[in-house]
């Protein structure tokens, strides 16, 4: 059974920082590409950022590039996204994703496996 956790949420003030976590289990992680998508209250899925499956290729939503970055540790089956200089309009519930396609895709159908979401609040 595929199993995506999502950790690291919270409640922070404008320009702080988080570092979301995305642990796997019943999969082999080293052959998936791992994405992380936000959902905010009343608007609908958007891709975040991904990591192709051998770590190396990254992508970051133009909204986030210079403040997000992510990473990959296919030995400990993990996917880390850090968050730097946090602003009001990224809050929303972070998830993570798996999807085995031979690219980086960028929308929800593109990933059949999914986690249960991490809430990130960002006060001004």
């Amino acid at each position: 059974q595929v199993q995506l956790t999502e950790s690291g949420g919270g409640l922070v003030q404008t320009g702080a920082s988080l570092s979301l976590s995305c642990a796997a289990s019943g999969l082999s992680f080293s052959r998936y590409n791992v994405a992380w998508f936000r959902q905010a209250p009343g608007k609908g899925r958007e891709f975040v950022a991904g990591v192709t499956w051998y770590g190396s290729n990254t992508y970051l939503d133009d909204s986030v590039k210079g403040r997000f970055s992510l990473s990959k540790d296919n030995a400990k089956s993990t996917a880390n996204l850090q968050m730097n200089n946090l602003r009001p309009d990224d809050t929303a519930v972070y998830f993570c994703a798996a999807s085995q396609m031979s690219v980086l895709g960028q929308l929800e159908k593109h990933y059949p496996y999914w986690g249960q979401g991490t809430q990130v609040t960002v006060s001004s």
